[in-house]
């Protein structure tokens, strides 16, 4: 019997192995971390709400101070506006963790579909797949057989070769709201002492210690080189502080 001849509708008119390079590109970036790294959604979001956390109550003591804002009352203005902004940090990070799962279930059913509808197509891709990584002739067919046999392991297979996902790297969004949550509420607590009791330095010293922390934690979890992150990390806050200090000068000298 011939083997069925794979369906131009499905393929797009493109070969089978040119079909696996564009689906696996886009599992690429429905997988992307939210946050920008592969690194583990919690970790990743609290760092980046402690650092973003931090930069704001940064800007916070510049400006009251610039402008002679520095009174016992001014804290409860602060501690009002970081009780609003950590609960949006805490929200938003659980949401866009929701929402990649969202992405993930939908490639998981869309390829689903395809297995139940498409199985030529599924199989030519999946000799592409495995021809591509050596295999050929009676073991190739065998092995791709034996993948075909068993829907279930063929979906994994798929989603995993093909769209080059990794299932248990997703992770509860609410997982991720937590790690959002404490992250900034430690980057409030530490900042909030400085301010408190170091008022002329402390709120400086401390943010570019938490920054630091925040950074060289990070990279070293992902395994690149910490003293550059941290170094670009602060060079980023510094510049990014220093607008509104050099602007508040301008204020003063109008």
């Amino acid at each position: 019997m011939d083997t069925p001849k794979p369906s131009p509708l499905h393929f797009q008119g493109k070969e089978a192995i040119q079909h696996v390079i564009d689906a696996r590109l886009k599992g690429i970036a429905a997988s992307e971390e939210i946050h920008g790294a592969e690194l583990p959604g919690h970790y990743s979001a609290a760092a980046d709400t402690a650092k973003e956390t931090t930069f704001i109550l940064l800007i916070f003591w510049i400006l009251l101070r610039e402008f002679g804002f520095l009174q016992t009352n001014i804290h409860l203005v602060i501690a009002s506006f970081m009780s609003g902004w950590l609960i949006w940090k805490t929200g938003r990070s659980a949401i866009l963790g929701y929402s990649r799962l969202e992405r993930l279930h939908r490639l998981i059913e869309e390829e689903r579909w395809e297995i139940e509808h498409h199985r030529t197509q599924e199989r030519e891709e999946l000799k592409a797949l495995y021809a591509a990584k050596g295999f050929s002739g009676k073991l190739l067919e065998e092995s791709v057989d034996i993948l075909m046999a068993d829907d279930n392991r063929l979906l994994q297979i798929m989603l995993e070769e093909e769209l080059g996902l990794r299932l248990e790297s997703y992770e509860h969004p609410l997982k991720q709201a937590c790690g959002a949550l404490l992250g900034g509420l430690c980057s409030c607590v530490l900042m909030s002492i400085a301010l408190f009791f170091l008022p002329a330095w402390g709120p400086l010293a401390f943010s570019a210690l938490l920054i630091s922390f925040a950074a060289g934690t990070v990279a070293h979890l992902e395994k690149n080189k910490p003293l550059p992150a941290i170094i670009w990390n602060l060079a980023s806050i510094a510049l990014a502080s220093g607008i509104p200090f050099f602007i508040a000068q301008l204020i003063h000298r109008a």
